[in-house]
């Protein structure tokens, strides 16, 4: 199949890179909120980031630019014609292997006057869009749960052109039409960009998944055959990360975004309060199978020694789980040499905490590092939502084992229905809405420390599977021996306070128990408490 682009038109389609923007003045970085434990390792980097800015070249692309990529969409997706190749979970969806080219040599640039023939094709742009929006797994009229609010996200998807190449080449891999798939990725290649505004990452970060998914759809020798544009992330994964950019990187996301630091906060909520209604002051045992390194913990030591009537723990002792304890998750690996027990066990002693820290192979080993009389809480954070079924039975299991008198669980809010089309939906919603609200929290300016993130949250979209939502965790807990709590008022409360520091895209609503987080009247994660179910 060849396909011509005018060099015009692709220079016009690719993001400025951030060479090109107008550096920002450095802001003065911030060691408030627990944070002045780390202020010493994060001094290097001085936040390149300046929050209180506007989104500049981000929230306003150029009128151009969208009408070329609108455009090269709507040629590319042409309408369907029916598939001769075997079925699959994905095939109903897509597209005919006959496709126009995106333009011609002799095409003009993009900034040309609105001819009929333009109009034409911002309608065909408008219809493809709803077709693919009814075509697409999980897609059409109401069916994608959790429905969308006036602004949210089901409002502005006519601007989210990348999903619509996104999905029809997931459904061209899946069905092993391979010209269509060739035809996709090389437009998806051309368009594709690390460093853009939100659709260009999305765009990235799906072609990479799906150029990974490419040999095990249609077998090595046919994926062969397909030449994958270059769509390597150039900024590592967590696990490959500079130890000192990987802190600052972690402490400056929960300042600007809630997507970790709300269900901390309500964890650490949750512990403070158990605590504090003890009948006597207990020694405090909490074992950490989440994914903030370390940068949880100082809020809830800080609350233990504000408890009234002279009520904190004489001890606190923190179990940090290994890598062993629980499949790999995005966001839970560290890169080598970072460790953070030092500072905290610091800051421990500056507040007078008496605090130990630990290290657990796995979660058999835990057992053997709980003391007498300690109040045991459990925290599995953002770590069973890439487990299989089987995994996440077993690791359950063997938490109820440790009998503890809390468990707090939060996961993303969102799943597939088991199929390959309705995973890859799934993971591409939730990182569209990461993007997203990432580049509202660094207010659309590029630096390392975003870069890092978005990188690790990319390599979610190449999982084998996808999180699932409320109530099926509901009905697993329930089955591994837990009956489901209450946030307290005050919890709930102090968490409605903290939301309102972030970007006004975020909302929070507790029902059942949970608290769930959305972006743009879409769901993101839930938060929830749990304690041993009464036996008989």
């Amino acid at each position: 199949m060849s396909m011509h682009i005018s060099s015009c038109k692709v220079a016009c389609m690719k993001p400025m890179s951030c060479h090109e923007q107008e550096h920002p003045e450095n802001a003065a970085a911030t060691s408030t909120n627990g944070f002045d434990w780390l202020e010493d390792s994060i001094s290097f980097l001085a936040a390149d980031v300046d929050i209180a800015g506007g989104y500049g070249w981000w929230s306003n692309p150029a009128e151009a630019q969208q009408d070329d990529i609108g455009s090269v969409v709507a040629q590319t997706l042409s309408p369907p014609a029916p598939l001769t190749t075997t079925s699959s979970p994905l095939a109903h969806a897509s597209p005919s292997t006959a496709s126009p080219p995106v333009s011609s040599p002799s095409e003009p640039p993009s900034k040309k006057r609105k001819s009929p023939a333009h109009k034409a094709s911002n309608n065909s742009v408008s219809n493809q869009r709803r077709r693919a929006e009814q075509d697409r797994p999980g897609g059409g009229g109401g069916g994608r749960k959790g429905g969308s609010k006036g602004g949210g996200a089901g409002s502005d998807r006519d601007t989210r052109w990348a999903e619509q190449l996104l999905y029809p080449c997931a459904a061209a891999v899946e069905a092993g039409n391979l010209s269509r798939a060739q035809h996709l990725f090389y437009v998806l290649g051309e368009l594709a960009s690390f460093s853009g505004d939100a659709n260009h990452r999305l765009a990235a970060h799906g072609l990479r998944a799906l150029s990974r998914r490419l040999p095990a759809a249609v077998g090595a020798a046919a994926a062969a055959s397909v030449r994958v544009p270059p769509c390597e992330c150039p900024s590592p994964a967590f696990a490959g990360a500079e130890p000192r950019l990987f802190r600052a990187s972690l402490i400056r996301f929960h300042e600007v975004s809630p997507w970790f630091a709300l269900p901390n906060a309500l964890a650490n909520a949750a512990i403070a309060q158990a605590a504090a209604a003890a009948a006597e002051p207990r020694a405090l045992h909490v074992v950490d199978l989440g994914v903030s390194h370390g940068v949880q913990w100082p809020t809830l030591l800080e609350s233990l020694t504000r408890l009234p009537g002279g009520r904190a723990p004489p001890s606190v002792r923190l179990t940090v789980a290994g890598p062993a304890a629980t499949p790999p998750a995005p966001f839970s690996a560290a890169p080598p040499g970072y460790d953070f027990s030092p500072h905290l066990i610091r800051y421990g002693k500056s507040i007078n905490l008496q605090l130990a820290i630990s290290r657990a192979v796995s979660l058999d080993s835990v057992r053997g590092l709980a003391g007498p009389g300690e109040a045991l809480v459990v925290c599995l954070q953002f770590r069973l939502g890439h487990a299989t079924a089987d995994e996440r039975a077993d690791i359950l299991s063997k938490v109820r084992g440790l009998n503890p008198e809390l468990v707090v669980l939060s996961e993303l809010d969102a799943g597939g229905d088991g199929t390959a089309a309705g995973e890859f939906t799934a993971r591409l919603e939730l990182l569209w809405r990461f993007l997203e609200s990432t580049s509202a929290a660094f207010k659309g300016r590029d630096g390392e420390e975003r870069r890092l993130l978005e990188a690790e949250a990319g390599t979610s979209v190449t999982a084998d599977a996808a999180g699932e939502g409320r109530d099926v965790w509901r009905e697993r807990m329930a089955a591994a021996g837990f009956e489901e709590a209450a946030f307290g008022g005050e919890a709930v409360e102090s968490a409605k306070s903290l939301l309102r520091k972030y970007d006004g895209g975020w909302e929070m609503s507790s029902a059942s128990g949970a608290v769930a987080l959305r972006w743009k009247g879409q769901p993101v994660s839930f938060c929830s408490l749990w304690r041993p179910a009464c036996s008989g």
